[in-house]
């Protein structure tokens, strides 16, 4: 029931933004662009991380040759389009075969199997597609805030900032100064947040093919989540991002025209009276919350119940995505706070929904909502005093956050020690968190 009404959720989402990207902005949306993918060249993506974990309810045996087929697929798009002279996009050459082993799978699941084989088989097809689609999705997103929100409030956000001491202006100098090892190593960590993502997930999910079910939770869940209720926060509270609205663009070049002033990274805006201010129809509005902070925050909570090499991947990604939404501007220090408490909230939801909700799981889920919620508030409607009042509001705002993070973190390693005393033998799908 849970799969088949998250499936039909999904579906209603991709068909409404498919309307709203071609009605907004003119554009195909999520739907139009997953389906091309099947024989066109594919953007970068998660595709071949979407075919990993499906992958995880096969055998060996299975596995390799999912894999190798796919490969021989990629193979055989590669050279037709070579010989037919079809020009590609630099880095868009695979991931029609992992696409296409995804469907195969897919049928298989319909047509050769039965009972719980077909079940297990599905939900691993399912969750391929929910990860590899999720990206078409989020993509339509930012499509969509850029067309809709012409105005971005990141005067606010710059000018609420100062509270936290400007950190994305001290950051920028840094990774300049320690150019180009420093910013090649955030640029590889901050792109390539996926791939942590389904390693982490990878392991939480490597039983599922002995034990013939899932894990009770994971991080895909969580992830998924964390990416479909984000950009919705996009559309109430537009911001594009210091490099955008007070430096040159991402580019170097580009964003000059549309800056408040050129600014970032070597001085720091002056407090003055914020107001919205307009911007281009391309640049997505999507950094408040910090989706990356968010997305990091809850790897490094799925990786702590794993090996000493997996948790320490775990910390390191989440100070490197840090450093680099600061670093190349492309976030203010309040939307990382934003970011964490947002991740954390969703993650207890994710939680609580897994193990029935309780008056604990409640509490910790509305104080989570409501510190997010005092946060926008604050940005939007008290950024002036915030500014004023730097050594108040700044260690309030850590504060805030902090005090969510003592809340998960009483609350679930509670949770984890009454879960072996309290989990029902009538269920054979429960078992242990793994987070």
């Amino acid at each position: 029931m849970l799969w088949t009404t998250a499936g039909v959720l999904v579906l209603g989402l991709l068909i409404a933004l498919e309307i709203v990207a071609r009605r907004c902005a003119g554009v195909p949306g999520p739907l139009t662009t997953q389906v091309g993918e099947v024989i066109f060249a594919p953007k970068p993506g998660p595709l071949y991380g979407g075919m990993a974990l499906m992958m995880v309810v096969l055998t060996w045996r299975q596995r390799f040759l999912a894999a190798a087929v796919a490969i021989g697929i990629d193979i055989v798009f590669v050279l037709i389009r070579w010989a037919l002279d079809v020009k590609v996009p630099e880095g868009h050459y695979f991931g029609n075969g992992a696409l296409w082993v995804l469907l195969g799978y897919g049928v298989i699941a319909v047509t050769r199997r039965t009972g719980q084989e077909r079940t297990l088989l599905l939900k691993g097809v399912g969750l391929g597609l929910l990860l590899v689609t999720g990206r078409k999705i989020g993509d339509s997103w930012l499509l969509i805030t850029s067309k809709t929100r012409p105005m971005v409030l990141d005067q606010y956000v710059a000018t609420a900032d100062h509270a936290l001491g400007n950190p994305s202006w001290l950051a920028g100098r840094i990774v300049k100064a320690t150019a180009p090892i420093g910013d090649h190593v955030l640029d590889l960590v901050y792109g390539q947040l996926a791939v942590a993502a389904v390693v982490v997930a990878l392991y939480q999910l490597r039983n599922v093919a002995a034990e013939r079910r899932f894990p009770s939770h994971h991080l895909v869940r969580t992830f998924l989540v964390i990416g479909l209720l984000g950009p919705a926060i996009y559309m109430i509270f537009p911001v594009v991002g210091p490099v955008f609205a007070y430096g040159p663009g991402a580019s170097g070049t580009g964003g000059v025209e549309w800056a408040v002033a050129d600014l970032w990274p070597h001085t720091t805006p002056p407090i003055s009276a914020p107001h919205p201010v307009l911007y281009d129809g391309i640049t997505p509005r999507n950094c408040m919350p910090s989706l990356h902070t968010a997305w990091a925050t809850a790897i490094f909570i799925h990786s702590r119940k794993g090996p000493r090499l997996l948790r320490f991947a775990g910390a390191f990604w989440l100070v490197a995505t840090l450093t680099a939404t600061l670093g190349f501007g492309y976030h203010y220090g309040v939307d990382l706070v934003a970011g964490v408490v947002f991740a954390l909230t969703i993650e207890a939801a994710m939680r609580s929904l897994d193990r029935g909700w309780d008056r604990s799981g409640t509490r910790l889920v509305a104080y989570g909502t409501a510190v997010f919620a005092a946060l926008l508030v604050s940005y939007r409607y008290l950024p002036m005093e915030m500014a004023e009042y730097p050594w108040v509001s700044g260690p309030l705002l850590i504060m805030a956050m902090i005090s969510v993070i003592y809340g998960y973190l009483r609350t679930t390693r509670r949770w984890d020690k009454e879960a072996p005393e309290s989990a029902p033998a009538q269920q054979p799908e429960s078992q242990p968190e793994l987070v």
